[in-house]
């Protein structure tokens, strides 16, 4: 490390490279403030920098009046997206395990689409659009957000819907509107997530988001868009694509 980097950098190198190989192992305590300036040769405002940065990275996490611990990484799970979306998959994606019993809480407005939804959907200006916020859950724990939009006036499903109807995958409850979803398109990130989102989906300091922006299209006009956000220290993505022979 250059001898022109901050003198914390040094500290937060050296604890991170001891996480990684393994000699500090998940749940080990991590020296204090006091012990880094004694070990590193730094002040004390260098030790609290290094261990907040290594709190912000998610490799150790604080407890109030324990002091710090390096934090177990834990295993990712497989999020699955399909090229051909199944009628009873929620967001083209299986949220885990076959055990995992997922729920979903839903909440439904108009509202006036902002200039990047009104260009996703190829809406004029001040459009009125369908929005949808969900958040889906696993044995009871948040493990998708997403948000969806729709131009107004696409029509919701009928009386005969179930209770679960919002778990089915657009495609399929577009077609039951009589829309025919001819290609998805999705777009992925990764980002630091919203205070909001943080708080939903119960993040840990430090962790990311994977930010899937999906739309799907009937011909050449695009009928629905969705913002879906996923935990990144729990989830990896998998799609799988057909072969033509």
């Amino acid at each position: 490390m250059a001898t022109s980097d901050p003198v914390y950098l040094r500290v937060v190198a050296d604890i991170r490279r001891q996480i990684v190989d393994g000699s500090l192992l998940p749940g080990a305590p991590v020296p204090s403030r006091a012990q880094l300036t004694r070990k590193y040769g730094v002040g004390e405002t260098a030790a609290r920098h290094a261990l907040r940065v290594l709190a912000a990275e998610g490799l150790i996490v604080g407890r109030v009046g324990s002091g710090h611990y390096v934090r177990a990484q834990p295993v990712l799970l497989p999020l699955h997206r399909w090229r051909l979306h199944d009628h009873h998959v929620p967001f083209g994606a299986d949220p885990g395990p076959e055990d995992v019993r997922v729920t979903c809480d839903r909440r439904s407005e108009t509202a006036t689409a902002t200039p990047d939804i009104a260009l996703r959907l190829r809406l004029g200006g001040c459009a009125t659009v369908a929005r949808t916020h969900y958040v889906f859950r696993g044995d009871g724990r948040p493990i998708q957000l997403a948000t969806s939009y729709e131009p107004a006036g696409l029509g919701e499903p009928g009386p005969g819907a179930g209770p679960d109807e919002h778990l089915r995958g657009p495609a399929a409850r577009l077609a039951a509107l009589g829309i025919k979803v001819t290609e998805i398109v999705e777009q992925v990130r990764t980002r630091v997530p919203q205070p909001a989102e943080s708080d939903a989906l119960a993040l840990p300091a430090g962790v990311h988001v994977l930010h899937v922006e999906r739309t799907h299209w009937a011909g050449d006009r695009p009928v629905e868009t969705s913002d879906i956000v996923i935990p990144g220290d729990r989830f990896r993505l998998i799609y799988t694509h057909a072969v033509q022979q």
